[in-house]
């Protein structure tokens, strides 16, 4: 499969509209077209250990789920480990690409693999993703009311000036008894600047003019971290060996609630794949799962009643790759060979 093509699929498998504002998505790293891809190869994170196993299972592009490049590099050397990521990739003309925060907010996507660790739930995402784009041109709708004909064609030819106004239509309308011409239309924010100051010259258009804001519909199941509401509820203790078989891991970290024990009964639970501080902050829940918070965002859930069991950073998503591989394999027809690294590891341990 071509590279574009392939980059198509996988934007259209998880819009990158999604991702984080803060994040670096989407192909990082292309070698000079043509590029044909024959291999996909599946990590979690891009270290220069698993960049040799990518070389040695001879992939054509690698998706990392973590952005390898995520602060700008001022150069490409050979000194730093990420910059090696990339002279290694362009020599032995194997791509990059990353989702990371797009498949976190997909209804298909890491969040929602990780929820299946707590049994049967419905969950809904902790902060709801909106479309990337309004269902009409423009940020405002703008409404007013005129009895001037005349009057009202100057100041219509004068807003047809305006750079940003769409959907502008007239419509007669009896008002208040009176017969009157209503002005529909909608504008960016910087042509409402323009718009709201020309109206301001008449005082009576100013004073019938209505001004709403459009807002971004919401996309249903999407957005970051998930609420999920156990079918039935169950003691911390059974919940905790759940999240361990789920993660295959022999551990995990816990921070007990206040007045809690083990056999507490968790009813709702607040998750987030990775570092979940900032999504998970102020939910109410019986217990926050998630790879790592702050010392202080525990003490804060603590006091609050709230139980946090964290797994490690990379423990809580790199299970996904596997549910991905099948994923992916059905998107893309079957049509490239696709693997998961099995050098990828989370680099905390037990010692």
């Amino acid at each position: 499969m071509n590279l574009r093509e392939l980059v198509s699929a996988l934007n259209d498998f998880a819009s990158l509209s999604l991702a984080e504002s803060w994040d670096n998505v989407g192909l990082l790293v292309e070698p000079s077209p043509p590029h044909t891809v024959n291999t996909l190869f599946l990590t979690n994170d891009l270290t220069e250990e698993v960049m040799e196993e990518a070389v040695q299972k001879a992939a054509d592009l690698i998706l990392s789920y973590h952005p390898p490049i995520f602060t700008p590099l001022k150069r490409v050397t050979w000194k730093t480990w990420k910059e090696r990521l990339v002279v290694r990739a362009l020599e032995h003309r194997i791509g990059i690409y990353s989702p990371h925060t797009a498949y976190d907010a997909i209804p298909h996507g890491v969040n929602n693999w990780l929820a299946k660790g707590l049994g049967a739930c419905t969950s809904v995402p902790l902060h709801p993703s909106t479309a990337p784009s309004y269902p009409a041109e423009g940020t405002h709708r703008v409404e007013f009311c005129a009895d001037n004909t005349e009057h009202l064609d100057t100041v219509l030819s004068k807003i047809k000036d305006i750079q940003g106004i769409s959907c502008l239509t007239t419509l007669l309308a009896r008002v208040e008894g009176e017969e009157q011409t209503r002005v529909s239309l909608n504008c960016s924010q910087k042509a409402l600047l323009e718009l709201v100051a020309l109206l301001s010259q008449n005082s009576r258009l100013y004073h019938k003019t209505e001004i709403l804001l459009l807002q971004k519909p919401l996309l249903p199941h999407t957005g970051m971290g998930r609420l999920c509401t156990l079918s039935e509820p169950i003691s911390l203790s059974d919940i905790i060996e759940r999240i361990k078989s789920h993660l295959k891991l022999p551990h995990i970290r816990l921070a007990m609630g206040l007045g809690k024990t083990l056999e507490s009964p968790v009813k709702k639970a607040a998750l987030c794949a990775g570092s979940g501080s900032s999504v998970l902050k102020g939910m109410e829940a019986d217990l926050y799962l998630t790879g790592e918070m702050s010392h202080h965002d525990v003490l804060d859930a603590v006091a609050n009643g709230i139980s946090v069991i964290l797994c490690e950073h990379s423990n809580t998503e790199r299970g996904f790759l596997s549910e991905l591989c099948d994923m992916l394999a059905i998107h893309l027809q079957n049509k490239i060979n696709i693997i998961v690294s099995e050098k990828d590891r989370d680099p905390l341990q037990v010692a």
